[in-house]
């Protein structure tokens, strides 16, 4: 009887130890789990082509003051090209794109980086036109076999794209030169191509100085810039996603409510006048709300994409956009 009560007691002490190491080795794997707090944050600082609340963010240390309070300190990097956004965001350089455009978001995802859309940052399809030297032209079917100059599957060659679809054209149709602003504003003004497609100052002083505008994106395209993180970054980290957004809703109350401070730092920023700042101003919509517009908006987007095999496949765009 002794013999099977040591018996069971030493079952019972064995099935406590195996379970204390479960334990033990349990909560070792929830510590392993639990994410480190990233050692600083790095934003992208988009300027161009006139990106008032980026502007207004940096004049104000608004980043920087926010996640000091987390005790992490904020970098700025300077990129401009979409592709080279995403790329830095898939590698982890870079934690926020702060603005960039729907079309290399679409570009990245098809690619299979992990990117997630956290808010709208602009819409401006007004900001966005296509020029020439001709005042003849003036409709789609006067586009034809004419050399058009501008960048390559961007929100202006999806312009031209949709204008040109409204004569019942194509890009086929066009001679479309794939090149940046400032060399297509330069072939427009020497003669080397009869159409450029311009954006921001440089669509400005062509206008002021009397160049005609055959059209510019209103109701043609939405001139669509949105703010991203990865995936992994918004599952680990929620909470300096909410605190990015809360610097961003706080800084379109302070335009609105200051407006005159703010396109003040926008001239300093930028070099422009004040009448070409106040002008260009009234062009853009920054509100971050995502809204089911701005949705199938990106999904038309992904649409010309496609259709211009500048996207190999088609993503699930609703999945783009944080729930």
């Amino acid at each position: 009887m002794n013999k099977k009560i040591k018996q069971i007691a030493v079952f019972l002490g064995m099935l406590a130890l195996g379970l204390t190491l479960t334990a033990c080795s349990t909560n070792k794997d929830t510590k392993k789990a639990t994410p480190k707090k990233p050692e600083k944050v790095s934003i992208t600082y988009v300027q161009a082509p006139l990106n008032v609340p980026s502007i207004v963010e940096k004049a104000n240390q608004s980043f920087e003051k926010k996640f000091k309070e987390k005790d992490i300190p904020v970098t700025y990097s300077t990129i401009t090209s979409g592709a080279d956004q995403t790329a830095a965001l898939a590698s982890g350089d870079i934690q926020f794109l702060n603005c960039v455009g729907g079309s290399s978001v679409l570009l990245s995802a098809a690619n299979g980086a992990d990117i997630k859309i956290i808010s709208l940052y602009s819409q401006a399809p007004k900001a966005f036109k296509l020029f020439s030297k001709d005042a003849a032209i003036t409709s789609p079917q006067s586009l034809k076999g004419k050399t058009i100059a501008g960048p390559k599957g961007t929100i202006l060659h999806e312009l031209l794209a949709a204008y040109l679809k409204q004569g019942g054209l194509s890009i086929e149709d066009v001679k479309f030169v794939s090149m940046g602003l400032p060399q297509a504003r330069a072939a427009l003004e020497n003669g080397s191509a009869d159409c450029a497609l311009l954006a921001g100052p440089l669509a400005y002083q062509e206008e002021q100085k009397g160049m005609h505008v055959v059209t510019t994106g209103d109701g043609l395209v939405s001139g669509l810039t949105v703010t991203a993180t990865s995936g992994k970054f918004y599952k680990e980290h929620k909470e300096l996603v909410d605190l990015f957004l809360s610097v961003q809703k706080e800084t379109l109350t302070y335009m609105k409510d200051h407006q005159k401070e703010a396109l003040a730092a926008a001239v300093k920023a930028t070099g422009l006048d004040e009448k070409a700042v106040d002008s260009m101003y009234g062009l853009y919509d920054f509100s971050m709300e995502i809204t089911p517009e701005a949705i199938e908006s990106l999904k038309k987007t992904q649409d010309f994409l496609v259709s211009s095999k500048l996207m190999d496949k088609k993503v699930d765009v609703d999945d783009l956009f944080v729930k």
